[in-house]
């Protein structure tokens, strides 16, 4: 074996740990953030003028769609920047604030114009390719996230500490008055 193979194999390891890590991050937005966001404009889009928006946006044709998702994204860029500026003159909590509610209400609004043009958007091919490789490469990082150590330590925690709730909870109830 190579003397140089030991030492490449753990940077390897390090750096897809790192990588792995960053992914998971990614995937944790997604999932805690992306989804209820999108549902709560989603039950907003029950007030009746926004109902006719997001049909005018269903109905779209595929360069408008692809408009109406990229317009969003870049019109937060000037706020973050902004944000980065406060940060800059000691308003750190102000900046940071910012950054948080712009991340959220742009999470909110793409999440809600991609459900809504995503069916334009995919007839762009490079998009469609685009797409396929995040979903491919989504289940890759999931699996491999499921496979490691802190994951499978996680939810035997999360398991545990769900049946110690219930059994705690069983108790106090036992503990009421009249029952």
């Amino acid at each position: 074996m190579s003397p140089w193979r030991l030492p490449g194999r753990m940077l390897w390891r390090a750096v897809r740990g790192v990588m792995l890590l960053l992914a998971a991050l990614v995937l944790f937005i997604e999932e805690w953030g992306w989804r209820p966001l999108t549902a709560f404009v989603a039950r907003l889009a029950a007030w009746p003028p926004l109902a006719r928006l997001e049909a005018w946006v269903r109905a779209a044709p595929p360069r408008v769609a692809l408009a109406l998702f990229l317009v969003p994204a870049a019109a937060l860029f000037p706020l973050k920047v902004f944000a980065l500026w406060l940060i800059h003159l000691g308003h750190a909590v102000l900046g940071l604030s910012v950054i948080v509610l712009a991340k959220l209400v742009g999470t909110a609004l793409v999440g809600r114009l991609f459900i809504l043009t995503e069916a334009q958007l995919v007839r762009f091919a490079w998009f469609a390719r685009a797409l396929g490789w995040w979903r491919a490469t989504k289940l890759r990082v999931m699996d491999a996230l499921r496979r490691s150590l802190a994951w499978r330590t996680a939810r035997r925690l999360k398991t545990r500490w769900r049946a110690w709730r219930r059994r705690w909870r069983g108790l106090s109830q036992t503990d009421e008055p009249g029952a």
